[in-house]
């Protein structure tokens, strides 16, 4: 098997010394996606649902890229600033899914790079 770095513009750059993803055999592993907006660079959704959009259409691009989709999905990670938030992500995060939603754990940090308010990372298949 061989290992193989995803890179798309249609996501943000990484903002340090690790891949927007990896692939391996048949499985993509996808770093962590801060709310950034790819063309700006930066955050500029206020609202945790407005951050949680864009931070799973970052994920969404790099799946995508990598040849996968947001329907392979095997298991996602949420970290929150405010579990307080929990229900307004669920609402969004639900609406990228037809359905078969993939495994998944949320979980409150003390602090996000960057400020932001969400980060989610995710491992497909592809």
């Amino acid at each position: 098997m061989e290992r193989k770095v995803i890179h798309t513009e249609k996501a943000p750059a990484a903002v340090g010394p690790y891949s927007q993803a990896v692939a391996w055999g048949n499985t993509v592993y996808v770093s962590g996606q801060l709310p950034l907006d790819p063309a700006q660079g930066k955050i500029v959704a206020e609202s945790i649902e407005d951050q949680t959009r864009q931070a799973m259409n970052n994920l969404k691009a790099i799946l995508e890229e990598a040849g996968s989709s947001m329907d392979k999905l095997l298991k996602v990670t949420i970290f929150l600033q405010d579990m307080g938030n929990f229900s307004k992500v669920n609402g969004v995060y639900g609406s990228f899914f037809s359905g078969a939603y993939p495994a998944r754990c949320a979980y409150e940090v003390a602090k996000l790079p960057l400020n932001a308010e969400i980060e989610i990372d995710g491992i497909a298949a592809l």
